[in-house]
């Protein structure tokens, strides 16, 4: 019989584009934003729903201001505490990205993990943290210190990449090593360079590694970073590179698609990555 998921991503505006506004009032208004899709996701049977990259509040790393430390808190904390209710109504494990505090001045972005009746498994915290005009994440987060977890949903392993982890083949090849059969990569992205890359970079991972990958991006353009356009196309992919399911480039929406996890073995049988790979000669890579 199949191994077949149903699985799910929220592409979202941010309501609120008013720097003058209360950091908890724009995340309030985020959240709430969400519930509707969420709730949607749950009864149109979505097994596991990812959201996006710091999906409670805009992405606020265009610039510099420390007030956005406030939008940050504990992992499990208060948005677990909210969604873990609604994960165990739907029988739903739910991605959770947010701002994480570790302790004072201690951050991280951070996706935390529900599984289906409402249990916290764990956390993944991005590991590359780009330092770039537009993208100036060092002044909020600090490199992830947890590696490359996986987490054993009721329904499939999963593990999370987080938006400019991406970019990086080495940490997706550890997800697929761990034991991954569905990656999930939430992400705030904005057209230009990286919009060439978007659906390139997630489909090699896939094929490479032998599992599926559900891809996520905001959409819309949020004040008063200005920063571009945030395209959304969220997407599925399958470990053959064949797109599943595509979300648009400027609505607010939920994707929906059916992995056969069956596939992972399928293709694994055929192209023997895994087997055929070399560790004892990769040794140069991590000493340059």
């Amino acid at each position: 019989m199949a191994r077949i998921v149903k699985s799910g991503l929220i592409q979202c505006s941010n309501p609120v584009n008013d720097e003058s506004r209360p950091v908890a009032e724009i995340q309030t208004a985020m959240f709430e934003k969400h519930l509707p899709f969420i709730h949607d996701a749950g009864k149109r049977g979505v097994q596991i729903l990812c959201l996006q990259e710091i999906f409670n509040g805009p992405y606020f790393c265009p610039g510099q201001d420390r007030r956005w430390y406030d939008a940050a808190e504990a992992v499990p904390g208060p948005s677990v505490e909210l969604l873990a209710p609604i994960a165990a109504k739907y029988q739903m494990a739910i991605v959770v990205p947010v701002y994480e505090r570790e302790q004072a001045g201690v951050y991280y972005n951070t996706a935390a993990v529900i599984d289906a009746d409402g249990k916290y498994l764990g956390k993944y915290r991005k590991n590359h943290i780009p330092q770039t005009s537009g993208f100036w994440e060092k002044y909020f987060f600090r490199p992830g210190n947890l590696g490359y977890p996986v987490f054993k949903t009721a329904y499939a392993t999963i593990g999370v990449y987080i938006c400019y982890d991406r970019h990086f083949p080495e940490g997706a090849r550890l997800l697929g090593l761990n034991g991954a059969e569905i990656v999930y990569n939430p992400s705030a992205t904005v057209a230009g360079l990286s919009q060439y890359l978007w659906k390139l970079e997630q489909p090699a991972h896939a094929v490479a590694n032998g599992y599926h990958m559900g891809c996520i991006n905001r959409v819309g353009t949020e004040a008063p970073w200005n920063i571009g356009r945030f395209y959304g196309n969220s997407y599925f992919v399958d470990p053959r590179g064949k797109i599943l399911a595509c979300g648009s480039e400027d609505g607010d929406e939920l994707v929906v698609a059916e992995l056969d996890l069956d596939v992972n073995e399928e293709v694994r049988r055929t192209w023997q990555f895994y087997r055929d790979r070399r560790p004892d000669t990769y040794e140069g890579m991590v000493k340059l």
